[in-house]
């Protein structure tokens, strides 16, 4: 089986988890920019994906011509809104330096959040700096600690928080936390001519109680709980790492890098990354919803046994096929 072959097979297995029905109706969705690994392979694009929450853009990570398969997905660049490095290896940022140009040179002026390691900043600086280049727009950098878990972004429906990996140098992964839910109310239950701020004080959880602190609305009798929050996780590059189960644990949709199979098991541990069941494996041990497996060698061909190996130990497991995106 060719690579198209193999890439087009994973897809049509993927086709269902667009259309299956979600119990929030807030857009949250992840599509795979690139699944490649270092080494440049024919029809496979390096790390980044595009993750998508209510109207809010987020690109993770920026390998090589990123910017061309955001156009290619019909996203215009100038949606971002925040970007996050994991870490400093060219197949993961190559691509971030032509497209803060493109978007310098397009005119953008609102605000672009980018995080990243230590030392992004001044790459980026240094860059711009030698070809006389000019932000038009404001860029606001935060370097990110490798070492422990840290709450780097808080938005009204959503955290994002860094996961330390296991690599060769300093890396991160990205959890992307939806807050919980208010309740929804149910006001047919309730007279027509109740306040206003009776609602608001069951839509917010709360009972409703009178000036002797008597409840005269329950909650629990008005509402019915939101839908229950979900979590996307991204890891990669990182050798098998169970120090990161406690954080991610019980989330619905995890990417975990799968850069070989177990032919070279030795090979993956000496250059800090994983196998496809590996991935499987911490998967389980997580208890995650589902599973994305991606950043394949070059020297990979064909991905059905990467789906067999990981899915001897999850097996809820996705190739994280170019072009296709999952919901969260």
């Amino acid at each position: 089986m060719s690579m198209m072959e193999s890439w087009t097979k994973a897809s049509s297995q993927n086709d269902d988890l667009l259309s299956a029905e979600k119990a929030s109706s807030v857009p949250f969705a992840v599509t795979i920019l690139g699944s490649g690994s270092a080494t440049p392979a024919r029809d496979r694009y390096q790390t980044a994906q595009l993750l998508t929450y209510q109207a809010d853009y987020f690109l993770i990570d920026c390998g090589e011509a990123t910017q061309y398969r955001l156009l290619e997905q019909r996203i215009r660049p100038g949606r971002l809104k925040y970007i996050f490095i994991s870490h400093l290896h060219g197949d993961h940022y190559f691509g971030l330096l032509p497209l803060l140009s493109s978007l310098n040179m397009s005119g953008r002026t609102e605000d672009l959040w980018l995080f990243g390691p230590h030392g992004l900043d001044e790459v980026i600086t240094t860059t711009f700096r030698v070809s006389d280049g000019r932000f038009h727009f404001p860029l606001h950098f935060q370097a990110v600690d490798p070492t422990e878990p840290t709450l780097l972004l808080d938005l009204p429906g959503l955290t994002v928080e860094s996961i330390p990996l296991d690599h060769g140098i300093p890396c991160t992964g990205f959890l992307f936390r939806e807050k919980p839910a208010r309740p929804h109310l149910l006001r047919e239950r309730l007279p027509a001519d109740v306040p206003i701020e009776v609602l608001k004080t069951l839509k917010s959880g709360q009972d409703v109680t009178d000036v002797a602190g008597q409840v005269v609305y329950a909650a629990a009798d008005y509402t019915t709980p939101g839908p229950a929050p979900r979590a996307y996780a991204f890891c990669s590059d990182t050798r098998y790492n169970e120090r990161i189960i406690d954080q991610i644990q019980g989330i619905d949709l995890l990417y975990h890098e799968a850069t070989f199979r177990d032919d070279n098991l030795l090979r993956a541990g000496e250059v800090h990354h994983a196998t496809a069941r590996q991935a499987g494996e911490l998967a389980c041990k997580a208890g995650v919803g589902q599973l994305l497996i991606g950043h394949f060698s070059s020297r990979y061909k064909t991905f059905d046994d990467f789906l067999t190996e990981a899915r001897a130990a999850f097996p809820n497991t996705n190739l994280a096929v170019e072009g296709q995106s999952f919901l969260v």
